[in-house]
């Protein structure tokens, strides 16, 4: 009974350590800082798991397209931040991005390559500009390497959860329930 105790009350402890949502690149250097920068927001890991999933349910094309458009346009959006261009309603519009992707998975809406790759990439362009609006005095190429790579990662393992979902559920509802419960999670994060 102790033991059980003191596990308890160390796990509890441990939860209670303050969360690092990102790493500060001045100080943890901007590869490190842009590599972690996606995975330790669940805006970025909600949107960016949502967008292999949907290219998963779509198939053929899009399996590549879809993510490389999200990464490619993510970049642009960057870009701008960079260049001092302004956007309007970038955070509304990342929250906004886990919903829509959400309710598109969960859908199961099937488009082309080509406009299902245009709609990802209206959302990345805002992913990527509040990356570089975030970036402070840190180096910018390694930085964006970093949360490129990151953002890639996060797609591949969305495709490969699809995947692995279509082979054991042949309708897609896992895949379409783990829709619905994002679009829910990126409400509970707009409203919460």
């Amino acid at each position: 009974m102790k033991t059980r105790m003191f596990i308890a009350t160390a796990a509890l402890g441990a939860s209670a350590a303050p969360a690092f949502a990102h790493l500060d690149p001045a100080e943890h250097g901007s590869l490190a800082a842009g590599l972690s920068h996606p995975f330790f927001g669940a805006d970025h890991v909600l949107a960016m798991v949502a967008v292999g999933l949907w290219a998963a349910q779509i198939g053929g094309r899009t399996l590549w397209a879809v993510p490389a458009a999200f990464v490619s346009m993510m970049a642009v959006g960057f870009g701008l931040a960079l260049a001092a261009v302004p956007l309007p309603f970038v955070e509304p519009a990342i929250l906004a991005s886990v919903v829509a992707l959400g309710l598109i998975v969960a859908m199961a809406v099937r488009l082309d390559a080509a406009p299902a790759a245009a709609i990802v990439g209206i959302f990345a362009l805002f992913h990527g500009h509040a990356h570089g609006g975030e970036l402070g005095p840190a180096g910018a190429w390694s930085f964006a390497i970093g949360f490129i790579a990151a953002t890639a990662l996060l797609h591949a393992a969305g495709v490969g959860l699809g995947i692995a979902l279509a082979r054991l559920s042949s309708n897609g509802t896992v895949a379409r329930l783990l829709g619905g419960v994002t679009a829910l999670a990126g409400a509970a994060l707009i409203f919460g």
